[in-house]
This record gives structure tokens, sequence and C-alpha cells, in this order.
């Protein structure tokens, strides 16, 4: 026999689900089948021959086998065309002797309050059915003993235990001695924070018992009430009867994670708040508790794997505890069910039923196999025709949209600050940074170091109350600076170190030189350089962006042959959900860097809920080494060099001579080029852009005094009054007492005004948008140029941010092709899957503008190919010179494919790609957008024509028929998911859609724009690092086909109709869970553009090798700089001759 069409589909339609007997039903057994039989038969045709049916049997309780997912499961189960459920009755299983019970060839029984296990063993014993759960190994469930004994005796880690049996006949083990904040136990000592629980599993009231330090106490749990599953208690003290088992106390964030196995090969994970929290079970609309889908690791994956096998149970959970980096089983439940997930009962169902096919078919002579899937291959065709697997894609992504970020710097001299930088170490290395609450707390006191906010906040208090009684006091702090930072610490009501931090740095002698930020007068002797930092929040916007980007970064993963045909992204997820798919995502400590990637992960995964969970389980921070963070306050000297010439170049009242341009624009980038036409005078501009700022401030004032914008709430929940403070400080700082302007500060202006002319337009403030052009100018040429201005400088500035990266980087393209069988599918799992040792390593940096700046410098200008002998190169550097900006969610992405037809030593055996995004569109760039030559452009200049019968042939067979339309349509060149003949099945699944890829084509719109409102919904479903199978999308593909002809394209030209913020509006309208608060305007994003398509593995790494080589060789850096210098002198004359 073939399987059905799906896991819920049979061939003869009407689902086969009986009751075995009538509550008060007395007839004989088998009277009762054939009567229900024949009920069943009435309904088919006539003429349709008897087929041999295999029975299976469901004995437990009424309230389980009535309960929704055991519904949902039996009816998509009863659908397999051989297979018949019956369910037996309560009333049969409690009173009826067993053998009256229902016949059946497989048995689904298990225990629960008020089953008769006993007579279940019994009924086996006499029927010998087939058994999907192990009906003796249910007893030792039961007794938490026996349940940890197993467990240890499969190596599976648990929490350090001892068992205090009060049995009369067991003196031994009754040995218990309490001290305060302690408990020993048989000898085993257990400090206080410690675990009490009952040796029956049946008994729910487990004890935790906190320390005195922590207010003594004990937190009493017990199977949820409503809405509570826990209260605390004053009680110290532990139970004097019964046996219990006491464990150390494992500090998990306040998370527990309740793993979901169905065989040895399928685990589903989910994560709940911890019931030893608050207490307070979280429920949804709906009333059900709120659950998060969580990623298991490989050890997670093996430890569901030991545990389903160690107790014979295939439907089985069990709870996990993360904890110190491990993770440890604390409890196993036996038979249970995931709720609500319509995926996970598509899969428990197509599981069960294959491992009774694969059990019973040969007995009842019915022919079947287990049938794979066209999917599974991570192979595309190349453009010269071969077939190579992908196996490796990296990623450095910038985050997204964010709020302004802001700066203040203050000399203090106050002994209290200084005790505060004693007090975390400061005079160890001469710097504090400060992040936790309670730091920056004192910090409102002390004002200096890298303390927790709380401190700092005390300290300020201390010393503005003192200046307003001692007028003639010594403290220096000013009262306008101190009291903006205690407004800062005071924001939000809260404390968190993602939006605010404060860092303390010694100065042994004191300020070495006054600034706008400073005092005038300078004291002798030591003091504190404190700098606040606050802002710099990832917005709504940012989160969208990021979410969004997600979803369409799975389309390029190859696969979604066959059924899948027309949903982009399903060859990942089947790729992560068997196990195949080796994921890991780094983020720097910056707050808005590890939101994005967590709002990433959640689009690109397909998970659902809110991003907290999904950052603590899946973003590692990456703040080791430098790999993604670096201090942008101790800047390199090189640095400090480049941006003292720029501050002089730019204070030059004078229109931009060719001597500028050669001097600032030594690498005759045409971007660069280009800004400085338009400043032409850099003092004239700042001049321009410094009124329109004191324009811009009198406006907001004139606003404030207006009754009606009393309560008016900007963007982000932002005031009036805190967005007169950011500019006005920018009004107070960009123009120096001197007169002269801060050159540092156009960035912070740039920031400032993009935000407002993005997130606040619907204020209507007077020239904002001229602002923006003139900041935007001179912030072309400040930006990339602080990153050193000539090829050396550049290459010297970039090697101190992110050397250790590009270690990490060719430690990722290496490790891809040696043996690391720990990131592979066991060949045990490789039932139903093609491939088993293939595997996708993906390796995902977010980090902040200065890592993307230096990478991309690194590709650029460290001679990773000659222009000259490479035309593919050529224009790959003609195309980034004239972009202007990376900007938020600005991608680099690498990818690595095997051709495991060559041999092993060749150097074709592995093709590198490099790809490029400057990320999302600036206001007013579609005109001047920079154009590339679009995703992997050499398939275009080796166009051919699929062999009849491939793979790609085949999938362009299956997409006309899964995706009609009513005439052909030729793909652009610049659709940001388009793959060419280099990855066949990409291109055509949305072969005929270009028409919707527009100029103002958004990134996130992809899948809404394209397949209808249900595509985003679809692409919601919960897919875990644990499930066996991608998300079921053949039922959908099939009940859907008819919707996507030509003739029903109604949503999808209504979409199109509209702007794009209307399109994000109608799709989170329509799809509420996937909708943010606050989104004014969500730009879209450029697409992938790609730089080289035909690099070779070993060039790639002799280049990485090269590079970290000469990192320290200021030599080598300098040659390579000359070089190229040499060569953008030739264009430079072009370009500034040019009318």
């Amino acid at each position: 026999m073939s399987e059905p069409n799906s896991p819920g589909e049979s061939r003869r339609g009407a689902p086969r689900f009986f009751v075995g007997c009538e509550d008060d039903e007395s007839e004989a057994l088998d009277e009762s089948i054939r009567r229900d039989m024949e009920l069943y038969d009435d309904d088919e045709d006539t003429d349709s021959p008897p087929e041999q049916q295999i029975v299976v049997g469901i004995c437990c309780m009424m309230k389980k086998s009535k309960s929704k997912p055991m519904t949902q499961i039996l009816e998509r189960l009863c659908r397999f065309e051989y297979i018949t459920v019956v369910i037996f009755p309560e009333d049969v299983i409690l009173n009826e002797p067993v053998d009256k019970w229902p016949l059946c060839d497989c048995l689904i029984s298990f225990h629960s309050k008020g089953f008769p296990l006993d007579k279940a063993v019994s009924y086996a014993k006499l029927r010998n059915p087939l058994l999907i759960n192990d009906l003796n190994m249910q007893y030792y469930i039961q007794d938490r003993r026996e349940v940890y004994r197993i467990l240890q005796e499969e190596g599976i880690d648990l929490p350090r235990y001892a068992v205090l049996n009060r049995d009369p006949d067991k003196p031994d083990e009754c040995n218990l001695v309490e001290g305060e904040d302690h408990v020993e136990v048989n000898g085993e000592i257990f400090q206080k924070p410690f675990v009490e629980k009952p040796v029956c599993a049946e008994d729910h009231n487990v004890y935790i018992y906190y320390p005195t330090s922590a207010g003594g106490g004990s937190q009493r749990l017990f199977r949820k009430i409503g809405s509570r599953s826990s209260v605390y208690s004053p009680e110290s003290s532990v139970r004097k009867t019964g046996s219990y088992i006491y464990e150390e106390f494992m500090p998990t964030d306040g998370t527990d994670v309740k793993v979901y196995t169905v065989g040895p090969d399928y685990a589903h994970a989910e994560a709940r708040k911890s019931p030893a929290l608050d207490g307070k079970v979280e429920r949804d609309s709906e009333g059900k508790e709120v659950r998060y889908p969580v990623m298991l690791s490989a050890m997670e994956k093996l430890v569901a794997r030991k545990v389903c096998l160690a107790f014979k149970q295939t439907v089985c959970g069990f709870d996990l505890l993360r904890a110190n980096g491990h993770s440890y089983v604390c409890d196993v439940n036996g038979f249970s069910f995931v709720k609500n997930s319509m995926k996970y009962y598509d899969d428990c169902a197509k599981i069960l039923g294959n491992i009774v096919m694969r059990e019973l078919a040969p007995q009842f002579q019915i022919p079947w196999s287990i049938p794979t899937e066209a999917e599974d291959i991570p192979i595309v065709p190349t453009t010269s025709g071969t077939m190579m697997e992908l196996r490796c894609v990296i990623a450095v992504i910038r985050h997204g949209d964010r709020t302004p970020k802001q700066k203040m710097k203050m000399e203090v001299r106050n002994p209290m600050f200084f005790d505060l930088f004693e007090k975390y170490g400061g005079y160890k290395t001469g710097k504090l940074k400060l992040k936790k609450p309670k730091q920056l707390c004192m910090m409102h006191l002390m004002a200096c170091c890298s303390i927790r906010p709380q401190e700092v906040l005390d300290i300020t208090r201390q010393l503005l109350a003192d200046l307003g009684q001692h007028n003639d006091c010594e403290i220096e702090e000013k009262k306008s600076k101190l009291e903006q930072l205690k407004t800062v610490l005071e924001m939000y009501g809260h404390f968190s170190g993602i939006n605010r931090k404060v860092q303390l740095t010694y100065l042994p002698h004191g300020q070495p030189k006054t600034s706008s930020e400073e005092e005038d007068t300078r004291k002798e002797g030591p003091s504190l350089l404190l700098v606040l930092k606050w802002g710099g929040e990832l917005t709504p916007a940012g989160r969208v962006q990021a979410e969004e980007l997600g979803r369409a970064f799975r389309c390029m993963y190859p696969g979604g042959q066959g059924d899948y045909a027309g949903f982009p992204g399903c060859g990942l997820l089947r790729l992560h959900s068997t196990y195949r798919h080796d994921l890991k995502i780094y983020a720097s400590d910056e707050g808005r860097v590890q939101m994005t990637a967590a709002a990433f992960a959640k689009g690109l995964l397909a998970l659902e809920g809110e991003l907290t969970p999904i950052l603590v389980q899946m973003v590692k921070s990456a703040n080791m080494n430098g790999l993604l963070d670096s201090d942008s306050d101790s800047l390199s000297s090189c640095q400090h060099r480049v941006k003292a010439r720029l501050h002089e170049i730019l204070q030059k009242d004078r229109e931009f001579t060719e001597e500028d341009y050669d001097r600032l624009a030594p690498t005759c980038a045409a971007s660069l080029v280009n800004s400085m036409r338009i400043v032409q005078n850099p003092v004239e501009r700042c001049d321009q852009v410094y009124a329109l700022i004191q324009s811009l401030t009198s406006q907001i004032r004139k606003r404030m005094e207006d009754p009606k914008s009393a309560d008016l709430q900007l963007y982000h929940s932002e005031s009036l009054e805190l967005m007169l403070q950011r500019w006005s400080k920018l009004e107070r700082d960009f123009r120096m007492k001197n007169g002269r302007y801060d050159i540092s500060k156009i960035p912070d202006i740039y920031d400032c005004v993009k935000y407002d002319v993005i997130h606040n337009a619907t204020l209507g403030l007077e020239d904002t948008l001229e602002l923006f052009r003139l900041s935007r100018a001179l912030a072309d040429v400040v930006i990339p140029q602080e990153y050193g201005i000539n090829t050396a400088e550049k290459l010297d500035i970039a090697y101190a941010y992110c050397l250790p990266l590009v270690r990490k980087i060719q430690l990722d393209l290496q490790r891809t092709h040696e043996d690391e069988s720990v990131n592979k599918l066991h060949p045990l799992y490789s039932r139903g899957v093609m491939s088993p040792g293939r595997h996708v390593r993906t390796r995902l940096y977010f980090t902040s503008e200065s890592h993307v700046h230096s990478l991309l410098s690194i590709f650029r200008y460290g001679g990773l190919l000659d222009e000259e002998k490479d035309q593919q190169w050529k224009r790959a550097m003609d195309y980034l010179s004239a972009v202007s900006e990376l900007n938020y969610m600005t991608q680099i992405v690498i990818m690595l494919y095997e051709d495991n037809n060559k041999d092993l030593t060749s150097e074709e055996r592995f093709h590198v790609e490099l790809h490029f995004s400057p990320g999302v569109k600036g206001v007013e760039e579609e005109e001047n957008a920079p154009t590339g030559f679009g995703f992997r452009p050499a398939s275009a200049e080796v166009a051919r024509q699929p062999e009849p019968g491939s793979l790609e042939d085949l999938s362009r067979d299956e997409t006309d028929r899964a995706v009609p339309l009513s005439e052909p349509i030729t793909i652009q060149r610049r659709s940001p998911l388009i793959r060419n003949h280099k990855t066949g099945s990409m291109e055509v699944r949305l072969t005929g859609l270009s028409r919707l890829f527009k100029k103002d084509f958004t990134f996130g719109n992809l899948l809404e724009t394209v397949f209808g409102s249900q595509c985003a919904g679809l692409f919601s479903t919960t897919v875990l690092g644990g499930s066996s199978s991608a998300p079921n999308l053949q039922d959908y593909a099939r009940a859907h086909r008819k919707k996507f002809s030509s003739g029903s394209l109604s949503y999808k030209d209504e979409l199109l109709s509209m702007p794009a913020v209307k399109r994000f509006s109608v799709s989170f309208a329509k799809h509420p869970t996937n909708g943010f608060e606050g989104c004014s305007m969500v730009p879209s994003i450029y697409p992938l553009e790609t730089l080289h398509n035909s690099l070779s593995l070993k060039q790639v790494n002799e280049f990485l090798t090269s590079v970290c080589e000469s990192a320290g060789d200021p030599h080598t850096r300098t040659t390579r700089g000359t070089q190229r210098a040499k060569a953008a002198q030739t264009c430079l004359h072009l370009h500034f001759t040019q009318p």
C-alpha cells in the first residue's frame, strides 16, 4: 500500500472511527463490531470490495479519549486507508472483564487517575496486540524514585538528589537532619534553595524552600487550579511525614521546558513560565496556558530519544530544566499530547500510522513502505549544469530600526563617585561600565563608572539635594547636567541595561582639555569622566523588519518540490525539523542587536509567541574576545588620527578643491564624491543645518505651548518634551563656543532627523526634509570616512574592529566540510529521510554598524580578487562604491556549496558565493538607488533549458500545476528572492509572479503578496528543532490551489494597488499575532545582490588566512593600500571634472 495522500486523508474519504460498545450494551463483542462495520458499509458503494483493516484500540479514561488532542489525532489516524480506530468505552473498561473488551490489533493504553492499569496489563497478555506504550513500565512512571533510577542508569543528566524513605523496614534510608538553611538527607547535604518532591508521581504538591537571606519560606506547587499553580508560604520547615525526593534547585530563569516524543525520532518542545516563579498561570485570550515553542539542542534530542526508549513509551512527555549551560530531566510523565498545535496533530498521526503499518502490514499482507520526501535533499543545479549541495550559510547583519542614540559626558570629582568606582573594581582597568539596575540607581548618586543605574541615581539625587541647600558647596557637578542625568536614569519608570548605561573612566590628571560639554575652568588632580548613554532601542518597526527579513531569508535555502512547490522556505523548515540544520545565532550585548536577532529567528523558523523566550533560548551573546562587540570610546590611534584629519578638512570655509577630493576621497568611491559635490562648502552646509535645527526646536516649543498638544504622544511613546530635549542638546553641542562646528555630531543629527522624518512626519514640522537632505549629504561624507580615509587606514581600523569575527567565519567555513557527526542526523533517525548524512550549517551574526563597515572594508580592500582581472568583481566593486549608507538590516552573506561528484582534494569540490544588501531603503532613495546586477547574476550569462526529466524540469512542471497563471511573465532581474538556474527550484516556484516585485517591493511582503493572506498564517505554524517532518502543507496546497488561479487574485490585486505601508497594515490586521503596535512606517529592504558567485573555498580560505596574518603587519596593509590608491586616482580626476 502507498501512504494516504496526506496524514489525515484516505482514498475512501470517510474516517473509520468507532466506539467499541455502547455504555449499557450487553451483546457479544463480535456482534457489536459487526454491526458497527455494517453501519459504516452502508455509506460505501455496494460494489466496493471488502478490505482487510488493522484495528487500533484506544483504552483509557473517557476524559482522555474525548480530549481535543486525542480527537484531533485519531481523526487523522483513522484516515489511513487500512486503519480503523476503536475507542473502548469507559464503562466497559471499569466494569467488564477483559475478555469482553473489544478486539484490536494495536493498543494505545495509558494510566491516568482512576484507570485500572492491572486490567489493561491482563488484556494485553490475553490478546497480545502491538503496544504503542508499554504497560508494565507505566507502574515505574508512577514512582519518582523508579523514574530517577532509570534515568540514572541511562546516563541522563538529572539534578543532584537524595531519597528520604520513611519506611520502617528501611531505617537506613530515613535519616534527615534539618538546619536553618540546609537539610542533610542520608548524609547528602542540600543548601537552600532546594526542592522537595513526594515519591508518588501522582502527588503534585512539590515544595521549594528558600534561604533566610532571601526571606525564607517556601513556594508550594500544586496541580493548576484556575489561574494559580503555586502559592508562597512563610513556612520554612520541611514536611515530617511521608517519603520525598530532595534535589538541588536549578536556576532556570523562570522557564520550564516540556518535551513531547512520538517515537524515538520525534520530539516537540515547549517552554512555559515556571510555576515556581509567581504561581500565576499565564493564559491567552481563550483561557489556555501560554507556552512557547523552543528549539532542542543536539544533546537534548538524544536525551528525548533515550527517555522514549528507556521507558518504552512511544508517546511520552518529560520535563527539562535548562540551567548553567546544561539540561536536566526532572520528571517523566508518560503518555502526553501537545495541546493546540495542528502541526503536531498531523505529525503525531503520521508517525503513529507509520508505526502501525510498518509493524502490522506484513501480517495482513498489505503492501506498504515508508515514503520519503522529495524536498529532503538540499541540492541545487549550478550555472554549469552540475548539482551542488548547500552546506553553509553565514550572514553578518546589522540591527533593525532604532530610536536615536544619545550621549552625555561630564567630569566628576565628588568622593561618592570615586567610592563607586572603587567598589566595582574600576582602578584595575581604569574604566567601569554600569548596566545593571542597582548600579545605575547608585549612579544616580555617584554618576561615574559602569555601575548599576540605581546606585548612580541615588548619588545624583544626593548631589542635587546638596546643591539646593548650599550655594557655596564644593560640589563641582553642574546642576543642569545632574538634572539631565537624573531625568535619563528615571526614564521608563524602571532600570534596564538594554536602554541605558553609564561608563566611568579614571583621569589621573583631570580632563586634558575642555569641550562644549565640560566646564570652562579646569582643576588639578584626579577626576572621573562620566559618560551616560541612552536611547538606541529597537523600535516596533525594527522588530517588523527583522522578523519579515527572517521569513524571506528562508527562501535562500533550496527545497520545496512536489506538494510543497509554491511555498518558499519549506526547504529550510524541513531541514531544521529533521535535525539536519545546524543553526547558531550570535549577537552583540546591545539590547537592540539581541532583540533584532530574536525577531529574525522568529521569522526564520516560523516560531510563535513573544521574543523574550526566543532570545533566551536561541540567541548567544557574543561579547567574548570582541567577536561582535567593540568599545567605541576606546578608538585605535589610527581612528583618532582619521577623525582629527576629517575634522580639519571639513572646517574650511570654502568649496571643495581638487586637493580636498584627493585628501578626502582617495578611494574614489562614487557615493562619496557625489556627496562632496552636494555639500560643496562644508561650513556653509553646517551653517544651514544649524539654522534648521534652531528652527526645529523653536517649532517644537511652540507646539508644547499649544494646549491641543499637551498630551500628544509621538512614535514609540516619545513626548514633545523628550523630542525637544534631544534636539536642544544637538543644538548646544553642534556649534561650539569658539564658533566652529563639532563634526562628530553630524551622524547624530542625521540619525535624529531620519528618525523623525520616518516616524514623526505627522507632526508637520517645517523644513525637516531639507534638514534631512543636508545632514544626509554631510553624513555620507563623515560616516564612511570615520572608518578610514585611505585604503591602509580602512584596513587598519577594520582589523581593530572585526578580526575575531573574520577568524570565526574562517572556522565556520572549514568546519562545514569536516566530519562533525554531532551536528548531523544520526543514521538511526533516517527513517523517511532520504539524506540523513547531509546537513546545512547556518551561522548568523547580528551586530552594529561598525562591524558591518569593517567587514565590508576587508572584502573590498583586503585583496580577495583583482578588479582588473575579474570583471564580475569589478562590477561588484562599482556597485559597492555607489552605496552611500549601510542602513539598518544591512547583510553580508556567504554561501558554501559542495559538489559531491568532485574529488575531496579538488579545488572545484567546494564553491563559495558572496552576497550583499545595503539594508533598509532610505527616505527619497528610489531615484538614486544603487543598481546592482541581481542575485546570482552569472546564471543569466549561462542561460540554458533544463534537461527533460531532470529535477529542475520536474519541479518546473510541478510549479505550473501548483500556481497556475493566466499568462507567462518574465522574471525581473532585481527580485530579491528570485534564484536563476543556480537554484532552479526557487526560480520556477516564482515564475510568472515578477510583476509583483516592483521597485517598491517589500522584502517582508513577499509571502503575503504572492500567495495571499492565508500564506502568512501558514508560515506562522510552529516549527521545532525536534520535529521530524516539515509543516504539513500538502492539504493546504491542494485545498487552496484553486484560489491561486488567474481568476481569483482579488486579494493579491488589492494589495498591489496599495502603497507598501498599507500592505503591511492589511497583513497585520488579518494576522494580529504577526502585527506590532505603533508601526508607523516600515521601510522596505533592498534585495540581496551577488558580489561574486564563482569563488573556490581554497581561494576564500587563503584570503581569510592572509587577512589574519597581515592584521599585525602594517607594511602589508600599506603596500596593498598604495596599489589600490593608484588605481583609484585614475578615476578620481574624471569624477571631479565631470559636470
